[in-house]
């Protein structure tokens, strides 16, 4: 019996990077591509992203949603997901060839793990202009990606935790992640490189200042939470 990948992609007028993020996932090695369900949600570009999306044919689900945020077109995505696992890529990013093979291995080695998470490297953009590179810090080496990014999670373990918060524009994984954590989700680290995060003028993080500051809220929000259940308790 052949196991089901929901791949969820939110796009929000990223022409430039979308087809390159798509291809990543069809690229996968050591992966059946015919147990890939890739849903690509456009939260309202006025690009060519549709165009781009549509170029790709029956082997993707396109959907459209006015503007409301990246929260809520993954949320969209999930809702229409068939698969036993969920996966997520962000518009302007890529998958590493092997990424789905070396996370389906550690389920089958540990079946009790319910997500399984893996490094991540940031990258300049090709298209980026030296000002903006200026402004932009690029680590090195790559890093523990603990974002739902990086992470291939079951499908009921998702649905344990919960949709994404829609009311936070930027920043709302750190609090998925805080209430998988809260919930208990069993979680493997592994040590391999399996996401490309691209770097470039338009990220959220250089655009949207407001980012730092949002998750400070979101990170309050749950102690406030967790505070008001204790004394319940």
């Amino acid at each position: 019996m052949k196991t089901l990948v929901s791949v969820i992609i939110p796009v929000f007028n990223c022409e430039k990077y979308l087809g390159e993020a798509i291809e990543s996932v069809f690229s996968q090695k050591g992966f059946r591509l015919d147990g890939l369900d890739v849903i690509v949600v456009d939260d309202g570009s006025t690009d060519e992203t549709a165009k781009i999306a549509k170029g790709f044919g029956h082997s993707i689900r396109y959907i459209y949603q006015k503007n409301a945020g990246s929260c809520a077109a993954r949320n969209k995505g999930i809702q229409a997901a068939r698969g036993d696992f969920f996966a997520f890529l962000d518009a302007d990013d890529l998958w590493i060839e092997n990424k789905l093979a070396v996370q389906m291995k550690a389920f089958i080695e540990n079946p009790e793990v319910e997500a399984v998470f893996g490094h991540v490297k940031q990258f300049l953009s090709s298209d980026i202009d030296e000002e903006a590179k200026k402004r932009l810090f690029c680590p090195v080496k790559p890093m523990p990606g603990f974002l739902p990014p990086m992470m291939l999670i079951k499908r009921e373990s998702f649905f344990r935790v919960g949709l994404f918060e829609e009311k936070w524009r930027v920043g709302q994984e750190v609090g998925w992640i805080l209430r998988a954590r809260e919930v208990g989700i069993k979680t493997i680290m592994l040590p391999d490189l399996i996401y490309m995060r691209r770097l470039h003028k338009n990220n959220k993080g250089v655009i949207n200042r407001k980012f730092i500051n949002d998750r400070v809220k979101i990170i309050k929000a749950h102690l406030d939470s967790r505070r008001r259940n204790n004394t319940i308790t």
